[in-house]
């Protein structure tokens, strides 16, 4: 399967939604239908739908199928079978940040520095991560999250995405590779898009991809023993284990956790991790632990590869790093997002009756299980945007959070919630 035929389908149904030839409310084709309407294979379809629905182009309705989700710019004439849609003005699945939570005057100090070294900023960064940044890295990663690893080791690269492709062509069996669940659609979309069989919990597979501090849509945490057990399983049957650190250092309801990498000595187990979560979702910058054997085929390849993330900002973050702020940042970051979701939590005890409200274990996701007995676009009708986690015998279970919401909008954004919710 090829990246071009998954960004074909992806990039159709994108535009037939911009363009109003399907209009809001429409029914997609079923994923076995696309397939033989495209000609290509049902996992293809599958991940262009589910990279549409990360998107907010579309919404499943379980048991029923796809739906368009957005109204299109285009112009074209309303008809009584196109539904009424507000405005979305909350977005709780949004990964945004809320301005309060980074000193940009502070940053903005350390671009101008970065800025300042005329010399640097003549030519291209190096491929594999400017060299002060990886070693600051190395540094970092030992202290935070005992993960031993050399300088060369490590690639530095504009988000996740790019660096699991670099992984991807390193790798010459296209195998099998599992995810934790169907959430992790982006990461399942790029190994399907290189030939990899996608599959979701199966322990038997070639490459086991895990988030062990959110493992689901709603933040669960990966126990010791699992991660044990994991471990041992990759010794015993040489399976790659990828270990994505996504919000380790927001586990705050729990007690720290070792990383996978740690617990295997290194082996088998690549590493990754990103600053975009504690800095800013704009800073690209994203590193990933190469297993010693991968690294030396990476340098063997390394003209075929260019650096993506911008240069200016990979020095301004070694300075950042080395002078303490990104540990305090961690601290603060973290403090702000929990006491955010806490006191959202607390509004909604106020307004849902016969409901389940839980914070999520790393205590940044708020799980709502609620009676529920419309259909789901009512909540675009209300103007929020959610994850439904599962729909069935009228009750309804939500994954939301408050990241980007500021605090000034919480009743607001409570009240529209629960009018869609009752």
């Amino acid at each position: 399967m090829s990246r071009f035929k998954y960004n074909e389908v992806y990039d159709y149904i994108k535009n037939e939604i911009e363009s109003n030839q399907l209009s809001y409310g429409a029914r997609l084709p079923s994923i076995r239908n696309a397939s033989e309407l495209f000609r290509v294979s049902r996992t293809t379809v599958q991940n262009a739908y589910f990279t549409l629905a990360a998107d907010g182009y579309i919404f499943s309705e379980p048991q029923s199928g796809y739906y368009v989700s957005r109204q299109g710019s285009g112009n074209t004439v309303k008809t009584e079978a196109a539904m009424p849609q507000e405005a979305i003005k909350f977005d709780f699945t949004s990964s945004s940040a809320d301005a309060e939570s980074f000193d940009f005057n502070l940053w903005r100090r350390y671009m101008k520095n970065a800025l300042r070294q005329d010399e640097r900023l003549l030519s291209y960064s190096e491929a594999q991560g400017e060299p002060e940044l990886r070693e600051a890295i190395a540094e970092y990663i030992y202290e935070k999250r005992n993960v031993a690893a050399s300088p060369d080791r490590i690639v530095i690269g504009a988000g996740v995405q790019s660096l699991l492709g670099i992984l991807c062509s390193l790798i010459n069996d296209r195998g099998t590779v599992s995810f934790p669940d169907k959430s992790f659609e982006q990461g399942a979309a790029l190994f399907a898009d290189y030939g990899f069989e996608v599959h979701y919990r199966d322990k038997d597979a070639g490459i086991i991809y895990v988030s062990p501090s959110h493992m689901t849509r709603w933040g669960e945490v990966m126990p010791n023993k699992r991660r044990r057990e994991l471990v041992r399983h990759s010794a015993q049957t040489g399976s790659l284990v990828i270990e994505d650190d996504y919000e380790s250092d927001f586990l705050y309801n729990t007690r720290p956790t070792p990383s996978l990498h740690a617990l295997s000595g290194g082996s088998n187990v690549i590493y990754l991790g990103s600053f975009s979560r504690l800095l800013l979702p704009s800073i690209r910058i994203s590193f990933m632990v190469l297993t010693q054997e991968l690294a030396d085929k990476y340098r063997k390849c390394l003209f075929k590869y260019s650096q993506t993330a911008s240069k200016a900002e990979q020095l301004a973050l070694c300075s950042f790093i080395r002078d303490g702020h990104l540990k305090a940042q961690i601290r603060k970051t973290r403090r702000f997002y929990t006491a955010k979701a806490r006191a959202f939590a607390q509004l909604l005890e106020k307004r849902l009756e016969n409901s389940s409200i839980e914070i999520s274990e790393n205590a940044l996701q708020i799980i709502i299980t609620a009676p529920f007995n419309k259909k789901a676009v009512a909540f675009e009708k209300n103007g929020v945007s959610v994850f439904i986690e599962e729909l069935k015998n009228n009750k309804i279970t939500i994954v939301i959070s408050v990241a980007s919401i500021p605090e000034k909008e919480f009743e607001e954004a409570a009240e529209r919630l629960c009018k869609a919710l009752k």
